[in-house]
C-alpha cells in the first residue's frame, strides 16, 4: 500500500515554509517571507493567514500533484504561538515524539484550506512561574522539538547528543538516551548581529548579509577581545577597526561574530550543558565558525546540511503524527 501524502509546514518568526509530500518523497515545496514577526506588526494575522493558503494553493497546483493528493496538513514551529494561528501551549520537558503526539491539536481554518491541520505543541523547560531565582532553568521551542525528533529518526542525532541550532535566535538542545529533550537555552544572538548589522552605528562598519566567508585569525580575535573586555566593548572595538582603516568589511563581521560566539560559548561551558557530540544546524558560516570552536574544546561535532536539516523537519512531523491522522 502506497503512503499518503500530506502538506507540511513551518512557520517561523521571519519565513513561512511548505512541502507537498508522499511518504519520504518531497513533491513541493514553498516558501514565503512571511512570518509571525508580520503579525506583531500589523496586530493581526490576516497576513499569516494568507501567506499560508496561497502557499497551499502554490504546492497543490504543483504537476506532480494530481497524483499526490494530500489528506491532512501538519504544522509546528511559531504557527503555535500567540502569533500564529491558534496558540497551543508547550508540553513539558522531557518530551519525545510519544509526547508530543499525544498532545497534538486537530484544528479547521476554512479561510486557508478545507483540510485537517494537525499543530504540534512546543516544548518547555522549567517552572511555568518563574521568578528571579527561576528563570536561569526556564526555556522554550516551537518548531526545534520536530526537527530534532526528525534528526533522531533520520540517524543523524544519535543518543544522547546536543543539537546547537542557528537562527534568528541560537538555541541549545539537550537530547537524553532515550531521545527525550530534557531542556534548551536560547539566545538573541542571530537576532542581535543582524541588527548590529543593520541598525546600528556599525552599520558601515560590515556587510548587511550573511557572511559568505568568515576568516579564522578576526573570528578568533573577536573572541579573545570578548573575553577580555565582554561583548558590549567587543562590539564597539568593530567601529574602532573601520576607523583604524586597516580592515575589510568582511574581516570586521569575522570579528563581530566572534565575539557572539565567544559570549554564548563561554556561558554554556559554564551551565555544563553541552553534552558531546553537537549536532549543529543552521548557519552556513556561522556553523562552520562553531564547529571550530567546539571542536578545540574537543566537542565532537557535526554540522548537518540545508537538505538534511530539511529532510529531518518533514520526518519529525511524519513521526509525531503518525497513528493519530485518522483518528482525530
Amino acid at each position: 500500500m502506497s503512503e499518503s501524502s500530506a502538506i507540511y509546514l513551518d512557520v517561523g518568526t521571519t519565513n513561512t515554509r511548505v512541502w507537498l509530500a508522499r511518504g519520504q518523497e518531497i513533491i513541493a515545496r514553498g516558501n514565503s517571507m512571511v512570518g509571525v514577526r508580520d503579525t506583531a506588526r500589523d496586530g493581526s494575522s490576516t497576513r499569516l493567514r494568507t501567506a499560508i493558503r496561497d502557499l497551499i494553493l502554490e504546492v497543490t497546483a504543483h504537476p506532480e500533484a494530481s497524483q499526490s493528493e494530500p489528506k491532512f496538513i501538519a504544522a509546528a514551529g511559531m504557527i503555535t504561538s500567540s502569533l500564529g494561528l491558534v496558540e497551543v501551549l508547550h508540553i513539558e520537558a522531557p518530551g519525545g515524539a510519544d509526547e508530543l503526539r499525544a498532545n497534538l491539536g486537530c484544528f479547521e481554518f476554512p479561510e486557508i484550506t478545507s483540510l485537517p491541520v494537525f499543530l504540534v505543541p512546543g516544548l518547555r523547560t522549567g517552572p511555568r512561574d518563574a521568578d528571579l531565582n527561576s528563570i536561569d532553568r526556564v526555556d522554550l521551542m516551537r518548531g526545534e522539538e520536530t526537527m530534532c525528533i526528525g534528526l533522531i529518526e533520520s540517524g543523524l542525532a544519535p543518543k544522547p547528543c546536543t543539537v546547537l541550532n542557528l537562527g534568528s535566535h541560537w538555541k541549545v538542545i539537550s537530547i537524553d538516551e532515550r531521545g527525550k529533550i530534557t531542556g534548551s537555552m536560547t539566545t538573541l544572538s542571530g537576532e542581535m548581529i543582524h541588527t548590529t548589522q543593520t541598525q546600528t552605528i556599525l552599520a558601515s562598519a560590515v556587510p548587511q548579509r550573511r557572511p559568505e566567508f568568515l576568516a579564522p585569525h578576526w573570528l578568533k580575535s573577536g573572541m579573545l577581545e570578548q573575553r577580555r573586555s565582554g561583548l558590549a566593548r567587543a562590539m564597539f572595538c568593530v567601529r574602532l577597526l573601520e576607523q583604524g582603516g586597516r580592515s575589510t568589511p568582511e574581516e570586521r563581521l569575522s570579528f563581530l561574530i566572534g565575539a557572539f560566539i565567544a559570549s554564548d560559548f563561554d556561558a554554556l561551558l559554564g551551565r555544563k550543558i553541552l553534552l558531546d557530540p553537537v549536532i549543529v544546524t543552521g548557519g552556513g558560516e556561522l556553523a562552520e565558525a562553531w564547529r571550530n570552536a567546539l571542536t578545540e574544546s574537543s566537542l565532537r561535532t557535526e554540522v548537518i546540511s540545508a537538505e538534511d536539516i530539511e529532510r529531518s523537519y518533514i520526518a519529525g512531523l511524519r513521526e509525531i503524527t503518525k497513528e493519530t491522522k485518522m483518528t482525530k
